[in-house]
C-alpha cells in the first residue's frame, strides 16, 4: 500500500487529502508557515502538492525533526511533489502590519506561487488566508496532514537557509544557530550593536529602543 492509502499511527497521514479527492477536489495543497516568533528575519510560508503515488517517507511536523532529517526530507519533497512553493514576508512588512496578518500574507503568496493550481487547500492553524479555492484550517495540522507536514519542512528549511546567509553578513548575531530568535548571543549583539535592517522593530525588546 502507498502512504496515501495507509495511515500511520502517531504521525501525519493522507486522510484529509483523500477525503478531498473523494469529493473531486484535487489537487490538494498543504500550507504552513514558520518564523512568527523571532526578532529578526522574515516569516516564511510554503505550499506543497504531494503526489499520492509518490509520497516521501519520514514526513512529519518539522519541529519534531532534526535539522539533518529536515534537509533530507526537503530534497525528497522537491524531487517528488507535484508542485512546491515558498514565500517570505519581510521584517519591514511585518512591522507595517502585525505578525498574524503577515503570516497569512506569506501563505497567500506561497499558494499563488504554485505551478499547479490547487482545488482545495489544507492550512495549519485556525485561520485561512485569502485563497483562490476552498480550504480548511486544521489546528496542529503539521502533525496530522502529510501535505501540511511537507509544507512545514519546506518553509523551515527555506527560512533557515536564508538566516544562514544573513549570518554571513551580520556574524555577531548568531543567526546561523538561533534563526533570529532571542538567544543570549543575539540579545548581547543587539545591546552592543543595535538592530540590523532585518530586525522586527515592532517586537519587544526592539520596540522603542535599540534592543539593549
Amino acid at each position: 500500500m502507498t502512504p496515501a492509502q495507509k495511515p500511520r499511527k502517531g504521525v501525519p497521514d493522507f486522510a484529509a487529502e483523500n477525503e478531498s479527492r473523494r469529493k473531486k477536489l484535487w489537487p490538494v495543497a498543504g500550507v504552513d508557515e514558520v518564523g512568527r516568533g523571532p526578532l529578526a528575519g522574515p516569516v516564511c510560508a510554503a505550499a506543497v502538492i504531494l503526489d499520492p503515488a509518490n509520497i516521501p517517507d519520514g514526513l512529519n511536523d518539522s519541529k519534531a525533526m532534526s535539522a539533518k532529517s529536515r534537509e533530507m526530507a526537503f530534497a525528497r519533497i522537491i524531487e517528488s511533489a507535484l508542485a512546491t512553493s515558498f514565500a517570505f514576508v519581510t521584517a519591514a512588512e511585518i512591522d507595517a502590519t502585525d505578525i498574524r496578518k503577515a503570516s497569512l500574507m506569506a501563505m497567500e503568496r506561497a499558494v499563488a506561487g504554485l505551478s499547479l493550481a490547487p482545488a482545495f487547500v489544507l492550512v495549519d492553524g485556525r485561520d485561512l488566508p485569502g485563497l483562490p479555492c476552498p480550504g480548511s484550517a486544521i489546528v496542529k495540522g503539521d502533525a496530522k496532514s502529510l501535505s501540511i507536514a511537507a509544507a512545514s519542512i519546506v518553509a523551515k528549511v527555506a527560512r533557515d537557509s536564508l538566516l544562514r546567509r544573513l549570518a554571513e553578513e551580520y556574524p555577531a548575531y548568531g543567526f546561523e544557530t538561533n534563526a533570529g530568535y532571542g538567544s543570549p548571543r543575539h540579545l548581547a549583539a543587539l545591546a552592543n550593536l543595535g538592530p540590523t535592517p532585518y530586525h522586527r522593530m515592532s517586537f519587544s525588546p526592539l520596540r522603542g529602543g535599540r534592543g539593549g
